[in-house]
């Protein structure tokens, strides 16, 4: 498939108008020579790095992670496509969160002629494909509605869970998961037939939490949930508010996404591989 023409069927299917997002280009300086202009000019979502002039295979992934990226050379697929949720890196203990991918990385990725194209609030926004909508299906949350208006795009939903205690959903979470999640249990451990909140990432925001107090929901899972110094605050509002928090690491609540986006290049005749990196427990 002509590399332009799936840039521009992505673009249309996924790039909405009102949709924005938060200026990438200026957290990768280095980077900066291997960016196609119009990622940096939108401030970071589309066509990242334009490389191949065809693409015979798509690979999906979360991140940018140095494990990613080594074990797509090492499979040595020219005229291909990385497909990022992000187009950074994440080690939130050492880096502070997102950081730029390694240069001598995707040095090599333009000398194999690897595309690599992004779509982080985009691919947010609720859909068939989402970060919330995916999270939520693998959960068995019954959606009610998507919520969470950030930078045009709805990055969560409103729901109701089968599960009857805060105790039981974080279970769940953990089993579908494939490792531990934690649990802030700040509010009422009965939660059955009351709505709760998913908002999958960053999700462990103020504004986030205002909205669902506007609600009465009192019940988020998330996915970085750690108390530190940016999070301090947040967390103190919400046990003040009763407000329980289920987080499960950044990269596991936004991974089913990258992996039913292989469905929709499948579609396009395009064989497609998700490529599984490893959770930072830290976030928790």
């Amino acid at each position: 498939m002509l590399a332009k023409e799936l840039y521009d069927k992505l673009n249309a299917d996924f790039i909405k108008e009102g949709i924005k997002d938060v200026d990438w280009a200026n957290r990768m300086p280095n980077l900066h020579k291997y960016l196609f202009p119009e990622f940096i000019q939108n401030g970071g979502m589309g066509l990242m790095c334009d490389f191949a002039s065809e693409v015979e295979k798509v690979y999906t992934t979360v991140f940018l992670s140095d494990k990613i990226l080594s074990r797509l050379l090492i499979d040595d697929v020219p005229n291909a496509m990385l497909f990022s949720h992000h187009p950074t890196n994440w080690d939130l203990k050492d880096h502070n969160g997102n950081y730029a991918a390694t240069e001598e990385y995707i040095a090599k990725l333009k000398e194999r002629s690897i595309s690599v194209y992004v779509l982080h609030h985009p691919l947010d926004n609720f859909g068939k494909y989402s970060t919330c909508g995916t999270l939520a299906d693998k959960l068995k949350i019954e959606i009610e509605q998507p919520a969470f208006l950030y930078y045009g795009a709805f990055c969560g939903i409103v729901g109701t869970t089968y599960c009857k205690t805060t105790g039981e959903l974080h279970d769940l979470y953990s089993k579908t998961v494939g490792h531990k999640t934690s649990l802030y249990q700040y509010g009422n451990e009965n939660i059955q037939g009351k709505k709760i909140a998913l908002c999958p990432g960053g999700g462990n925001d103020m504004s986030v939490i205002n909205e669902m107090i506007e609600c009465n929901i009192r019940t988020l899972i998330t996915g970085v949930s750690i108390v530190n110094d940016h999070s301090r605050k947040t967390h103190e509002f919400e046990k003040a508010n009763h407000i329980n928090v289920i987080g499960g690491t950044h990269y596991s609540t936004e991974k089913y996404a990258p992996m039913e986006m292989c469905k929709y290049f499948n579609d396009l005749g395009l064989p497609s591989e998700f490529i599984e990196d490893e959770p930072d427990l830290f976030d928790l």
